[in-house]
């Protein structure tokens, strides 16, 4: 099956680890959006936003997805969690292909990422406040844009990527059948 998705969701959803195994599966080219940001940057995110600051980068953001929807085939895509916070962006992960929201709460979330440094929003303050801030704001714009929704709570990385296939596979088939005449 020839998969073309984006995977969206907060800080510490799993969206690039589940995207690499989901394309490796999938034998389809992965793509890390924040990893593609700092090579258009030449610097990490949090060091862009520390001297930049958060408008500036939601710019570049944008322009990296733009150009990475204008590119034809298979992909995996793995958005940053801020990804969606733009109509625009909204618009083009829509049309970019399937999008899949990978559901994580806060308290979950906080679990993961807690000792991560490399999270500009969640440093300094109080990061669980923080995380749960972008989760009021986030989660909407989130389900706004995903076709499909999975929660991430307890399965493995092994176990979500099975979700999300099976998912993409069952709405693949339905596509299929909705095209077939009827006898």
């Amino acid at each position: 099956m020839q998969i073309r998705c984006a995977l969206v969701g907060m800080p510490g959803s799993g969206k690039s680890t589940v995207g690499r195994h989901l394309a490796h599966r999938a034998g389809v080219p992965f793509i890390d959006m924040d990893h593609r940001i700092e090579q258009t940057l030449g610097t990490t995110i949090r060091q862009f936003f520390d001297t930049e600051g958060e408008e500036r980068f939601r710019d570049i953001e944008s322009e990296v997805l733009a150009d990475i929807a204008q590119q034809s085939g298979p992909m995996v895509l793995s958005t940053g969690g801020g990804a969606v916070l733009r109509p625009a962006n909204r618009t083009l992960l829509h049309a970019l292909g399937d999008v899949v929201y990978l559901h994580a709460v806060p308290e979950e979330i906080y679990k993961r990422v807690k000792h991560d440094t490399t999270r500009p929003l969640l440093q300094g303050g109080n990061p669980m406040t923080k995380l749960r801030d972008l989760y009021a704001q986030r989660n909407p714009l989130y389900r706004e844009t995903a076709h499909y929704v999975i929660e991430t709570g307890r399965p493995s990385v092994h176990m979500l990527v099975n979700m999300v296939m099976m998912q993409l596979e069952m709405a693949a088939g339905a596509d299929m059948s909705a095209t077939q005449p009827q006898t």
